[in-house]
């Protein structure tokens, strides 16, 4: 199937503009991921895709197909919804066929006791029900035919809706947050699946999430939102390792991304904690240095030296979380430690590394700016 072109989309609630001027192209056969907190407008541009809204402006074009002259049943999407949207007095066979009857027949052919009257009606019943038993017995939920959507757990009712989803082989999946209502362990089982079903399927899937762990383990590439706007759009390595700026980078990795005050001087020396970490030409003046909290040594490593005393601990099995207040500053920097490292107590005073190619440096208006780390400079010197 083509790409996706969505070019200058608008869509406004009353004075509250959600979407301002947006443009994406979603690739054929991708795994695309809109990532963002409540409000950004992902649910929003899911929505316009399906056709269960409509812009204000703007453009949706599925190759050289305009999807907004188009009806929602005619644009060959499947949505998966947060909340299933079975239908409760339905079993779940009949949930499954129902897309394949609805297309099949007409009005006639869809009142109760038709099949008894019409042959052609009882084929295409049939074929449904064929189509649908092998979708369900794919998902696992064969087993589950007779039962209705009360009699089953949050796991089985949304492989249903997957499976309804399924059954009519839609150019293009669109999930709106599917997992966010179930356990974490039925969480990381589904997201293997979904994962696994777009492989077997080869169809476009473009999933909205809140959870950046959702984000970054499932997709190829991940458009990272906020305020009815893309921040950057690039595949899980590249938004963790090199964010455009200071909005992606904070809301993408756990514990949040630790900043520190750092300047730029004239000849380009970028400085922090007292001691020179690398060189960037451009503009001067104040700056942001940033780091992960995985980044942190407490062995003396070449790097920038973080001191403060320890406010907190948090202990989850693998690792001993440590929330710093930095000397001489209002900064809280958080370091993830291996837990058979040394024990951390808190009021313990502590002198954290961080080397400097794990550095990134963003100007003061948040926007991230090239720079060399002082070892690449020292290396290429030597």
């Amino acid at each position: 199937m083509p790409d996706i072109h969505i070019s200058g989309l608008t869509k406004q609630f009353g004075n509250t503009k959600v979407l301002k001027g947006l443009d994406l192209t979603v690739k054929d056969g991708e795994f695309l991921t809109l990532l963002g907190s409540s409000g950004c407008g992902k649910s929003t541009l899911l929505k316009l895709i399906a056709g269960l809204e409509q812009p204000d402006s703007g453009s949706i074009r599925l190759g050289e197909r305009d999807l907004l002259a188009l009806s929602p049943s005619q644009r060959d999407c499947a949505m998966v919804f947060q909340s299933y949207a079975l239908y409760p007095h339905m079993t779940v066979g009949g949930n499954i066929c129902t897309p394949l009857l609805m297309r099949g027949l007409n009005f006639w052919g869809r009142l109760p006791g038709a099949k008894f009257f019409s042959a052609k009606t009882r084929h295409i019943n049939a074929e449904a029900e064929k189509s649908a038993r092998k979708v369900a017995q794919s998902l696992g939920i064969d087993g589950l035919w007779e039962r209705k959507p009360a009699q089953l757990s949050g796991g089985q009712r949304q492989r249903v809706a997957l499976a309804r989803a399924m059954v009519r082989h839609p150019a293009v999946f669109l999930f709106d947050e599917p997992l966010s209502n179930l356990d974490a362990n039925l969480r990381q089982a589904l997201r293997a699946e979904i994962r696994q079903l777009h492989d077997q399927l080869g169809v476009t899937f473009i999933y909205v999430t809140h959870d950046q762990h959702e984000a970054m383990s499932m997709s190829d590439r991940v458009a990272v939102m906020r305020e009815g706007r893309i921040l950057q759009l690039g595949t899980p390595e590249e938004i963790y390792n090199r964010p455009e700026n200071l909005d992606v980078a904070r809301f993408v990795g756990a514990p949040r991304i630790n900043l520190l005050d750092g300047e730029v001087s004239a000849n380009g020396v970028v400085s922090a904690q007292g001691r020179q970490v690398g060189h960037s030409h451009g503009k001067t003046g104040p700056c942001r240095i940033a780091f992960r909290p995985q980044a942190g040594s407490l062995e003396s490593l070449d790097g920038i030296e973080v001191q403060g005393t320890v406010v907190s601990v948090e202990y989850t099995g693998a690792e001993q979380i440590a929330s710093l207040q930095v000397d001489g500053t209002e900064e809280t920097s958080v370091f993830c430690f291996p837990a058979n490292s040394q024990a951390i107590r808190v009021g313990q005073a502590l002198r954290v590394s961080v080397p400097f190619g794990d550095i990134h440096l963003f100007d003061a208006d948040g926007q991230r700016r090239a720079f060399e780390p002082l070892q690449h400079l020292v290396r290429e010197a030597a």
